[in-house]
């Protein structure tokens, strides 16, 4: 891998990891396009972890008030960091019971398409729905967004979107839900990131220092900037407007997987 694909690998996981067009499904079409061959899962890890940074720079105040809170015994803080366990246990269980499924659908640029058609079509729902003013989930509504979450591990399904689009679905404000999904996703990227960490290693070496390096710098940044959009646009109450251009860039990877010798 080049300085420049790992450029270019950063910029599309920073911004489409919190913009509800699904990270993965781009990840996949772009390294196809690149002809990028990374050893194991180690850019991904690496790219993830970049995010997991951006969520944190993004959202210090409110970690640093649930930390705090949580020291003090405050039941608010201590309701609030239930409801996102509760909400990160099924996308970890699922995905560790269905692993290697998952990995072998990475490969199927179909697989992609699809799903990136059922993203738009969950971003278009989330237009008939009158914004809520719940600052949180109830138990039942950060379930939903687990499974939400759980269900955006197929590649092409956008983790943002399904999980942002659940919570206003649970009835809680646009902007709310959507620092409930990036608090929710810490967690979730973290773990990912320790199950592969054999992988990590042993791939670093062969994928070079240089390209990775400049790949978690250009994802951090573009996170931070992706995050501090979409809340702007949730305010606007503007999130269904990404679902055309799912539709279209499913078109597209269907029509290449499709037509390609």
């Amino acid at each position: 891998m080049t300085w420049w694909d790992g450029i270019v690998l950063g910029l599309v996981q920073g911004l489409t990891e919190f913009l509800p067009v699904s990270s993965s499904g781009h990840l996949v079409v772009v390294e196809a396009m690149l002809g990028v061959r990374t050893p194991g899962v180690v850019v991904e890890v690496v790219l993830h972890v970049a995010t997991l940074v951006a969520v944190g720079i993004v959202y210090w105040r409110r970690i640093t008030e649930l930390v705090i809170g949580a020291a003090r015994r405050d039941r608010g803080a201590w309701g609030a960091i239930g409801l996102l366990v509760l909400a990160s246990i099924p996308a970890g269980v699922i995905g560790v019971l269905f692993k290697d499924w998952f990995e072998r659908v990475f490969d199927s640029l179909l697989v992609v398409g699809v799903d990136f058609l059922v993203t738009g079509l969950v971003l278009w729902s989330t237009r008939f729905k009158r914004p809520g003013t719940r600052v949180q989930p109830s138990v039942r509504g950060a379930t939903g967004v687990g499974f939400a979450q759980a269900f955006a591990i197929l590649p092409g399904i956008s983790r943002s979107g399904s999980t942002v689009a659940a919570g206003i679905w649970a009835g809680v404000d646009p902007v709310q839900a959507a620092e409930f999904s990036f608090l929710m996703a810490m967690p979730a990227i973290a773990g990912a990131a320790v199950l592969q960490l054999p992988e990590l290693r042993g791939g670093a070496t062969a994928v070079g220092m240089g390209p990775l390096a400049a790949s978690f710098v250009t994802a951090l940044v573009a996170g931070v900037l992706a995050i501090r959009l979409l809340v702007r646009l949730l305010a606007r109450r503007a999130f269904h407007r990404f679902a055309p251009y799912c539709w279209a860039i499913g078109i597209v990877t269907l029509s290449w997987a499709l037509l390609r010798p």
